[in-house]
């Protein structure tokens, strides 16, 4: 099937033509032959660089009015909004900013690029352009399964089409084990795949021999092992002697890098936490990546590039590392060193990118090899196996269409481990997708939304809300009755909402005047009650500062955790005591001290911050990133706005929310 055989305006067809796109995929061809150019709903669940962008924009420019695309990731975001952009005649626009606000300005777009968390505050907030769409996309829809995205993402589905019956829906999945129960709640057609413009293998390496599961495999030098026993990037497995012949993790994983880079080929190298990004990046930094590759050059060029976003230690780590050709990549680098990363990348001028797996969550950045070096990673209960539809993720990031002959994926493993990898990533299947909407804290957000926005004055009209929910699908009425029941009598506990009853039977749910805030400013109930008693005990204080402010606001589930080293525990412990007078906690109240802790330690960040502090400072002071200090200042402005919204419902004033957002 061509792409000139499509209703697409000339003008689109030659935009495919001058990208080389003219023949349509497997899966596009599935995809069009489901009707999803002609308003059918459509499920596509295939795998990463299978096209799934492109039936994406099937739909949204044959849809007959204007269109939505819903992602989960600002910098996904920003890649499909440039995307979307470059289709002539057609006017795109993005919203992934303030949450207490309706967007009107995108009424009018062709097509807007919206997360999940925006386009729910824009319905609460009455935007009138929701009701307007012809037809909505939604990417990574597997997201369902997620614990802190996954609830928004599904109340938001289901209230787009509760909304507009007419709305179509075309979902984009990776390979998932239950894509037809996703497709069955949305009555789609499944569009169901494993074609790939290039072949992948998968394989698991042991010391320097790997074997990939089509039967080939590969051999490679592994330098000295300077730390036998060390099976998992830096730590021993459970259960391994300090005596193996295993030779060090990431001395197998440079050697695997090292052999793609001198065949002419990038890599991504995943590993399970930030500090061990850098450690790598830094140890292949001394391989010569660049030179073999061929780009000093360029590479010497992002590393000015990076210097110019800030003089941090991170900053000139990443500088560093890629005038060597190498990158590391983390949620604690400021966005400008994430840009210049995945820019310099995609245009060959780095060999490797070292990252945690938040990089393999939809941004695109293809590689020749991929090396999986740590398949376990901290958790609350310790150390466990990170989930296969996770590492089949990262894993989909081998091979670029165009550039390379075949994909590979290698998973680092040890003579103990093998089998155990072998069986659950290489040929085990992705778990199957849950709703997570069953948390009680997101069940109480969405409760609180629908009783705000008047989509429901009962329990019966809540359950009417969520009816159309994958929750409700898979739990049916009871489970969906029992939970909403609990999630009201807590709303009504908090103050959030009210019983206006005639009867035990014919009650009427409003909202109270907190409530309709606490939802309109799209923080949680928990965060508005929360900021509700630390602004009234902020106003009987002798001295309200904006330590105190902070210490409201980061003091909600709201707000990022920072954490607290053992080293600066007892810092933060005497400086919350010098500062009690200043504080609307008692230190003696916390059930959670050690959160209340991290809480403290984040205002004090914010509150240097307003100050005076640089980032250098900051970054150096206390331990975090400066990826991490801007997130928390962002979420700062956030709530600090929220915080003078629900002090003017209340009739409490305290000045130091106002002084210390200005600051900002």
């Amino acid at each position: 099937m061509r792409v000139r055989d499509l209703p697409l305006s000339q003008p689109v067809v030659d935009h495919f033509a001058d990208r080389g796109v003219r023949e349509l995929y497997p899966p596009q061809r599935a995809a069009v032959d489901a009707g999803v150019c002609e308003g059918a709903d459509v499920v596509a669940a295939v795998p990463t660089a299978s096209g799934k962008t492109f039936v994406a924009q099937l739909a949204l420019l044959t849809a007959g009015g204007p269109g939505l695309y819903v992602c989960p990731l600002r910098a996904l975001a920003r890649e499909k909004y440039e995307t979307f952009a470059a289709l002539p005649g057609v006017d795109v626009g993005i919203s992934t900013g303030d949450f207490d606000a309706t967007g009107e300005a995108l009424a009018g777009n062709d097509v807007v690029v919206a997360t999940s968390e925006k386009v729910d505050s824009a319905i609460r907030n009455g935007a009138s352009w929701v009701d307007e769409l012809a037809c909505v996309v939604v990417d990574e829809v597997h997201l369902l399964g997620a614990k802190r995205r996954g609830p928004t993402l599904e109340v938001t589905l289901a209230t787009l089409r509760r909304r507009n019956p007419d709305l179509q829906t075309v979902a984009l999945s990776a390979t998932v084990d239950n894509p037809d129960a996703i497709a069955d709640w949305l009555d789609a057609a499944l569009v169901e795949s494993e074609w790939r413009p290039v072949d992948l293998r998968t394989g698991v390496a042991v010391g320097g021999e790997v074997g990939f599961d089509d039967g080939t495999s590969l051999s490679v030098d592994v330098g000295p092992d300077e730390t036998a026993g060390d099976g998992d990037g830096g730590e021993a497995r459970d259960g391994d002697a300090d005596d193996t012949d295993d030779p060090d993790a990431t001395e197998v994983t440079a050697a695997l890098v090292a052999d793609a880079v001198a065949d002419g080929g990038q890599c991504l190298a995943f590993v399970r936490s930030r500090r061990e990004a850098v450690d790598l990046a830094e140890r292949l930094a001394e391989e010569g990546l660049a030179a073999a590759l061929g780009v000093e050059d360029a590479a010497a060029a992002a590393a000015e590039e990076a210097t110019g976003v800030d003089g941090t230690m991170t900053g000139r780590q990443l500088a560093d590392c890629l005038r060597a050709g190498v990158a590391f990549h983390h949620a604690g680098l400021r966005s400008g060193h994430r840009a210049v990363v995945e820019s310099a990348f995609r245009e060959r001028d780095v060999a490797c990118i070292c990252a945690t797996p938040t990089l393999a969550a939809g941004v695109n950045v293809p590689a020749r090899r991929v090396v999986v070096r740590d398949q376990r990673r901290y958790g609350e209960g310790g150390m466990s196996w990170i989930p296969t539809l996770e590492v089949h993720q990262m894993c989909g990031r081998a091979g670029r269409p165009g550039l390379d002959p075949h994909g590979e994926a290698v998973l680092v493993a040890d003579a103990d481990t093998r089998e155990a990898v072998r069986e659950r990533y290489v040929e085990g299947d992705p778990e199957a997708v849950e709703s997570q909407l069953a948390d009680p804290g997101a069940l109480r957000t969405h409760v609180l939304a629908a009783v705000a926005t008047d989509f429901a004055a009962t329990e019966t009209e809540i359950l009417d809300v969520f009816e159309g929910t994958f929750y409700a699908r898979e739990t049916g009425a009871g489970g969906l009755a029992d939970a909403v029941a609990v999630a009201v009598d807590d709303l009504v506990s908090a103050g959030m909402v009210a019983r206006e009853t005639g009867g035990v039977e014919d009650y009427r749910l409003v909202a109270t005047a907190v409530g309709e805030t606490t939802s309109k400013q799209y923080v949680r109930p928990e965060t508005g009650e929360r900021i509700v008693a630390g602004l009234r005990a902020a106003a009987d204080l002798p001295e309200a500062t904006t330590l105190t402010a902070f210490e409201v606001i980061c003091d909600t589930p709201d707000m990022q955790d920072t954490y607290l080293g053992n080293a600066e525990r007892a810092d933060v412990y005497r400086f919350a005591r010098r500062n009690a007078a200043r504080l609307t906690t008692d230190m003696t109240d916390p059930d959670d001290f050690e959160g209340w802790l991290e809480s403290v330690k984040t205002a004090r960040i914010l509150d240097e911050w307003i100050g005076g502090a640089t980032v250098e400072e900051l970054v150096d002071r206390y331990r975090i990133g400066p990826g991490d200090l801007d997130s928390r200042v962002e979420r700062a402005e956030w709530l600090l706005s929220a915080a003078e919204a629900l002090g003017e419902t209340i009739g409490v004033r305290v000045p130091a929310v106002s002084r210390a957002r200005s600051r900002l």
